[in-house]
């Protein structure tokens, strides 16, 4: 039976989220990328604030009740040339890391994101013989990592098996303009039962 890993960039699916005004139920994501053989490990990268408050504690407690392995890294505060200040945390070595490191308990690696940045991790591991399927929406996914991938999944497919019903977030393209919410990190307020 195929082995599967999952790879969630938690900033880059809740901004794809945001474009697509719909949000994703993480317990659905599981279910749908491990359908086709056995899960090895699902892990969901996100940045947290210091201290973490209670609904991202809970956030994160609630990945972790459903199976995710989650890692985190506190937001950092800069500065730039105009006086604005951004929050803001990369997460990208540990998700490197962990997709090298555990390639031997997987056949295929399922990342979601569409961030450029792995293009060249991807190509290790398709070298090793592993299958990669890369799944974000179009607008958010370089040219360079569907390439490198052996399949790439469009979020806007797979709508009605990985979507949490009746849970909205503001759309980029109406109300707030996008400004509210930096895509780089999880800020919006999280509901008691939120799946994020």
């Amino acid at each position: 039976m195929e082995r599967i890993a999952l790879f969630i960039d938690g900033a880059n699916v809740y901004a794809a989220a945001k474009r697509l005004g719909w949000n994703f139920d993480h317990r659905k994501i599981l279910e749908h990328f491990s359908a086709g053989g056995a899960l090895y490990n699902a892990f969901y990268y996100t940045a947290v604030p210091t201290p973490i408050d209670d609904k991202q504690k809970r956030f994160t407690d609630a990945l972790t009740y459903m199976g995710y392995t989650v890692r985190t890294r506190p937001l950092r505060e800069a500065t730039d040339e105009g006086g604005e200040t951004h929050r803001r945390a990369s997460l990208d070595i540990e998700i490197v890391t962990d997709l090298l490191s555990t390639s031997d308990r997987f056949d295929t690696a399922v990342l979601l994101t569409g961030d450029g940045d792995f293009e060249r991790p991807v190509e290790v591991l398709r070298a090793r013989g592993k299958r990669v399927v890369v799944a974000c929406i179009a607008e958010m996914t370089s040219y360079e990592l569907r390439n490198a991938a052996d399949e790439y999944v469009d979020f806007k497919d797979i709508r009605e098996h990985v979507e949490r019903p009746g849970y909205r977030l503001p759309s980029e393209s109406r109300g707030n303009g996008g400004s509210e919410h930096r895509p780089f990190y999880t800020s919006a307020a999280l509901q008691e039962s939120d799946d994020r």
